[in-house]
């Protein structure tokens, strides 16, 4: 936990927005180890509790525009406990979109001026967004939602990366479409390895995605905040 909190440390944040980021790594930690030893309420309730953490952490912040970050982490957090109760897939999923589209609108409030390297990052996020659906909808489900979440997925990626936040944050959101990728071809029946490992690929990139997120989020909003901005 020192390890985390030295690491979540690096841009002077304050210390209680560290030790719940680093609280929430051996949360997430604990899922991808016990995960698959759970059922039941303490699944969900474990599945539920890194993201969860991950907001309060957010909550710490007393700085400008750190309500829009706890919000979409506590759409995140909805979105995991509602994944992990059977019969609830579309709900958890429609949190996660309406997560998308809460970050979006928040991103947007600091964007900055593309360069000319960031259109080809918009251009193949775009096209991967499009070609998503098509290529990878399982058999039995939506196409048009497919292609909603797609895009909403892909243009929150995007708008992270054209924003004045630390790269740090984009890289986050793009681990989040590697583990939701992998999340979709499962559902299809397919897979990298075999099952167990896919499933902690998809939890531990989709994990380390959100941490990254608000570390970098977080560092971005005080850095503003330090500068009058």
């Amino acid at each position: 936990m020192t390890a985390l909190i030295s690491i979540a440390g690096a841009s002077g944040l304050p210390l209680r927005f560290r030790a719940m980021l680093a609280m929430a790594g051996l949360a997430g930690l604990a899922y991808l180890l016990l995960g698959p030893l759970t059922t039941g309420p303490a699944h969900v309730v474990l599945k539920g509790s890194g993201v969860l953490l991950l907001a309060g952490s957010a909550l710490q912040l007393r700085c400008a525009g750190a309500s829009w970050l706890v919000l979409v982490m506590l759409l995140g957090a909805a979105g995991d406990i509602l994944l992990a109760i059977p019969g609830l897939f579309l709900a958890g999923a429609a949190c996660f979109a309406l997560g998308h589209a809460t970050a979006i609108a928040f991103y947007l409030q600091h964007r900055r001026r593309p360069a000319i390297g960031d259109f080809i990052v918009m251009a193949a996020l775009l096209a991967y967004a499009l070609a998503m659906p098509p290529l990878l909808t399982p058999a039995g489900q939506s196409f048009t939602a497919m292609l909603v979440y797609a895009l909403l997925l892909c243009a929150m990626t995007a708008t992270l990366w054209l924003s004045r936040f630390p790269r740090l944050a984009a890289i986050g959101a793009l681990l989040f479409i590697a583990s939701d990728t992998l999340l979709v071809l499962r559902l299809g029946g397919g897979g990298l390895i075999d099952p167990l490992v896919d499933g902690a690929l998809v939890w531990a990139s989709y994990f380390a995605g959100q941490w990254l997120i608000t570390l970098g989020v977080a560092r971005g909003l005080l850095a503003k905040a330090q500068h009058g901005g």
